[in-house]
């Protein structure tokens, strides 16, 4: 399995596809263990993608001490580093795209172009909603509160006209196989510590690359009007929104060919 070395992390990373380098950053909690992942979608038939398991995720190290945003950054900036890439293309993904923002800002050589995803900047500019709030919600009872906030289209009133589909949709988000591993609640912890602390607001216009930023018409997440704010501060960024909530990602099939042609600079 590889593994790099940053800092005094040993970061686990997969790399797959051909064409323009491209790092993918991934949202909370994510592991990459759990499929679908960013491997099973349309990005490596385009680019050469480096995707990886954060600080106190998945199989990287979990250190018990409080983590920082910045850390975050400079983690990415370090696998990239690692791997031997000066700069490349960069997608970051809720929680990603807070990390995406800090790379950006203290390095932006290394960042050729830039999509945020149903991501905030935090501070004035808007957070996102405050996950460490309800930490202690697990399972099903974290699936049943999240999904109406996910996307707001799923309240109470839609999922009892559409209950099979609503069940389903709780077992899905519920699923957690490696919830119980050693380190695994520390560092999802450390995580959301560091992620309400999060406030890229003043320091967006220090974003030169060019930037798409895209979220969900229906996301209570990452509020549509927290992506506006955003491209009003990021000069010449692009804002998309599509059809979904957090997850338009997958609810909307126009979202990756859009990131892709926005990436490879196509009309």
């Amino acid at each position: 399995m590889p593994f790099a070395k940053v800092g005094d992390l040993d970061v686990y990373y997969e790399r797959q596809g051909q064409g323009p380098r491209l790092l993918f950053i991934s949202g909370t909690a994510s592991d990459l263990r759990m499929k679908p992942n960013i491997f099973d979608g349309p990005l490596p038939k385009h680019f050469d993608v480096l995707a990886y398991d954060q600080r106190g995720l998945g199989r990287t190290s979990k250190p018990d001490r409080p983590y920082s945003m910045a850390d975050y950054g400079e983690d990415a900036a370090g696998l990239m580093q690692a791997v031997g890439w000066g700069s490349a293309l960069v997608i970051g993904v809720s929680f990603g795209g807070m990390v995406a923002q800090e790379l950006a800002i203290n390095h932006p050589h290394m960042v050729e172009g830039l999509v945020l995803a149903c991501t905030s900047p935090g501070g004035a500019g808007g957070a996102s909603f405050p996950f460490h709030e309800i930490e202690h919600l697990k399972g099903e009872a974290r699936a049943r509160h999240m999904i109406p906030i996910s996307d707001t289209r799923y309240d109470a009133a839609w999922a009892e006209a559409h209950p099979e589909q609503y069940e389903a949709m709780v077992a899905f988000a519920s699923n957690d196989p490696y919830a119980d591993e050693p380190g695994m609640a520390m560092g999802r912890h450390r995580q959301l510590e560091a992620r309400a602390k999060h406030d890229t607001w003043d320091r967006l216009g220090q974003i030169h690359c060019p930037t798409l930023i895209c979220a969900g018409r229906h996301d209570g997440i990452a509020l549509p009007a927290t992506q506006e704010k955003m491209a009003g501060r990021i000069r010449g960024s692009e804002l998309r929104f599509f059809e979904g909530g957090h997850m338009f990602m997958i609810q909307d099939r126009e979202a990756f060919p859009a990131m892709i042609h926005f990436l490879k600079g196509e009309e």
